[in-house]
């Protein structure tokens, strides 16, 4: 018994010292840990500031850029609908669609065509899909007075009229009725 009683005060001896010399040893490298955490403090934010001063630069370059790419893609969209394949004319008229969200954007499009060309896809559409795309982005592009006057000039009353109706697409009958409504409520005449 006396033999593991001196074991275990020797233990607890032995463990005091490695503990104190633990704590000093912290105690002396406590100044080192707070000049890293520091140091990695610094270089965390300086890295912050170096991302934004990268993605302004980047967002400040893409704003300058992209409104000619916008532009061309208005271009290649309108091209899009001169093509004899449906599958292409839809990707025209869609991508044209999506570019129809403001009055100098939709105005953009008439001056390269697009509202005419939208009009002759849709007189020759042969399938639901696009009949549904031309609809669409006419749809998209009457939300403006201006391009709704052009597009009555083209003739798209009668085209809109003469389009057959879907069984199966009730997207086609919407934008009709939508497109009809748009010029009766500027006062066009609808009945021809």
């Amino acid at each position: 018994m006396r033999a593991i009683a001196a074991q275990f005060s020797n233990y607890l001896c032995r463990r005091r010292v490695t503990i104190n010399q633990q704590s000093r040893n912290f105690s002396s490298s406590n100044s080192k840990d707070e000049h890293l955490l520091l140091e990695h403090e610094v270089e965390r934010k300086f890295g912050w500031l170096l991302k934004s001063i990268f993605f302004g630069s980047a967002l400040y370059a893409g704003y300058q850029f992209f409104p000619y790419m916008g532009e061309n893609l208005m271009h290649q969209s309108v091209s899009l609908l001169r093509v004899k394949d449906p599958l292409f004319k839809r990707m025209g008229a869609s991508r044209l669609a999506r570019f129809a969200k403001d009055d100098g954007s939709r105005m953009k499009i008439v001056e390269l065509g697009g509202d005419k060309e939208l009009i002759n896809m849709l007189s020759t559409a042969k399938d639901d899909r696009t009949r549904k795309a031309a609809l669409n982005a006419l749809s998209q592009l009457s939300q403006s007075d201006e391009v709704l006057a052009s597009l009555y000039r083209a003739g798209a009353i009668s085209v809109i009229r003469s389009a057959p109706s879907s069984l199966e697409d009730a997207d086609i009958e919407k934008f009709k009725s939508s497109l009809m409504k748009r010029f009766q409520d500027l006062k066009y005449d609808v009945s021809s």
